[in-house]
C-alpha cells in the first residue's frame, strides 16, 4: 500500500509558531487592555463619575465581549445613573453568562434593585427570591424581599380601594342620571298639562289683554242698562192702562 506523506518544511514551521505566539500575544494584549479600561472603570465609578465608568467598561468589552465583570460592572453604572431598565439587561446577560454560585447571586441581588427601581415590585421579588436561593445569608437580600412584598401589599390595596370608590361613583352617577331624567319627565309632564289646560279654556279668554277685557265689561254694562231701560219703560206703559176707564 502507498502512503503519502506531507513533509513541513521549516519555513512553514517557523510561520506556524510565529502566528501562534502572535495570536497568544494579541489575547494576552487583549486581556491586558481590557483589565486596564475595567480599573480605569472602577476609579471613574469611586468618584461618582458614571457616565465615564460606563464608557470604560464599555471599552473593555469591546476587547472582550464575553467580560462578565465588565457587563456587570456596566450595569453598576447604568443603575447610578437612574436608567434601571438598561441596567436590568446587563445584570441579565451577566446572570447567563456566570456560573459562579456568590456572583449569579449577587448579579441577581442588583436585578431585584433595578426592578424595584422601576416599579416592577413583582419582578424585584421574583429576583431577589432567585438571588436567596443562591446565598441564603445574604440580609440585603432578605430585607429588599421584604420590603418589595409589603409594597405590593399596600399597591394592591390602593388598587382595590380605588376601584371600590371608582364603582361608588359609577353608582352615584347612575343614580344622578336617574334622577334627572324623572325631573325631566315630570317637568314635561307638567308642561303637556299646562298645555292641555290652556286649550280647554274658552276661545275668547286666551289671548285677551287688559284692555280687551275692559272693553268687554263696558260692552256688558251698557247691554244691561239698555234693558233695564226698556224695563222701566214697560212697566210705565203698563201703569198707564190700568189708569184708563171705560165708562
Amino acid at each position: 500500500m502507498v502512503k503519502y506523506y506531507y513533509n513541513i518544511s521549516q519555513g512553514e514551521k517557523i510561520l506556524q509558531l510565529f502566528f501562534a505566539i502572535t495570536v497568544l500575544f494579541s489575547s494576552s494584549l487583549y486581556a491586558q487592555q481590557e483589565k486596564q479600561y475595567i480599573r480605569q472603570g472602577n476609579r471613574a465609578y469611586d468618584k461618582a463619575r458614571f457616565t465615564d465608568s460606563e464608557t470604560y467598561y464599555r471599552k473593555a468589552t469591546d476587547k472582550n465581549k464575553n467580560s462578565s465583570d465588565a457587563i456587570f460592572n456596566i450595569g453598576d453604572a447604568l443603575y447610578k445613573q437612574k436608567k434601571y431598565g438598561d441596567a436590568s439587561k446587563q445584570f441579565m446577560d451577566n446572570i447567563n453568562m456566570v456560573e459562579d454560585r456568590d456572583k449569579k447571586s449577587g448579579a441577581m441581588y442588583n436585578l431585584g434593585n433595578s426592578f424595584l427601581k422601576a416599579d416592577s415590585v413583582e419582578k424585584s421579588i421574583d429576583a431577589y427570591k432567585g438571588s436567596l436561593k443562591l446565598n441564603p445569608d445574604n440580609p440585603h437580600a432578605k430585607y429588599n424581599l421584604a420590603y418589595a412584598q409589603d409594597l405590593l401589599r399596600k399597591q394592591q390595596q390602593q388598587k382595590q380601594q380605588q376601584q371600590q370608590n371608582k364603582d361608588k361613583q359609577d353608582k352615584n352617577k347612575d343614580k344622578n342620571k336617574k334622577d334627572q331624567n324623572k325631573d325631566n319627565d315630570k317637568k314635561d309632564q307638567q308642561k303637556n298639562d299646562k298645555q292641555n289646560q290652556d286649550q280647554q279654556k274658552p276661545q275668547d279668554q286666551q289671548g285677551m289683554t287688559k284692555d280687551d277685557a275692559q272693553r268687554l265689561l263696558n260692552a256688558l254694562a251698557n247691554e244691561e242698562k239698555e234693558v233695564q231701560e226698556k224695563v222701566k219703560l214697560a212697566k210705565a206703559a203698563k201703569e198707564r192702562v190700568r189708569t184708563v176707564k171705560n165708562w
